[in-house]
């Protein structure tokens, strides 16, 4: 035996198509169970999910809304409506807002038309109804509160911008000049 013969490392076989196979089809196996056990069936999920609501208040242009986001979370029919209705914080009957679902957008922002007698901390009741494109069912239908963290009196009477290039109204032109 020559001097070096006995320190020789064995050679690595090369990995045969067989292992590497066998090896992905392992990995792919456990890949599928992770995944079956973290998903939610579609059945359970709700038709929409809120995913935020809150009051806008643009000082430059006076005006005051509120409305929310809803995220489709379900295969629905094409053209079926999205209804909202609103509480009108100035004290008459509710703000019908509407839109039609297409199959496009997943995501939906409904709002109010511009709105005055806002309150600080009074919550404002939502209720949203998703309707079904043919027969009218009722799919989802959910209702939650809104609260504004101040008041519309932070708001001007006039805007105080106006056009595209947000210019100063020029009726509320004083005359003075700016300091």
């Amino acid at each position: 035996m020559s001097a070096g013969a006995g320190n020789r490392k064995p050679r690595a076989r090369p990995a045969g198509l067989t292992r590497i196979v066998v090896g992905a089809l392992g990995l792919l196996a456990i890949l599928v169970a992770i995944g079956l056990a973290v998903r939610e069936p579609v059945a359970d999920k709700p038709y929409l999910k809120i995913a935020g609501a809150g009051f806008i208040f643009n000082y430059r242009v006076a005006e005051v809304f509120y409305g929310f986001t809803a995220e489709v979370q379900k295969p629905v029919r094409n053209m079926s409506l999205l209804e909202a209705e609103f509480e009108d914080p100035g004290g008459g009957p509710p703000i019908r807002v509407s839109e039609r679902l297409n199959p496009r957008t997943k995501r939906y922002s409904l709002r109010t038309p511009p709105i005055r007698g806002v309150e600080k901390d009074r919550p404002y009741r939502v209720t949203v109804r998703l309707i079904q494109n043919g027969d009218n069912a009722v799919l989802f239908q959910d209702e939650f509160t809104v609260t504004s963290q101040m008041a519309d009196a932070v708001v001007p009477e006039q805007p105080l911008t106006v056009g595209p290039g947000y210019a100063r109204n020029p009726a509320l032109e004083t005359g003075e000049p700016r300091q």
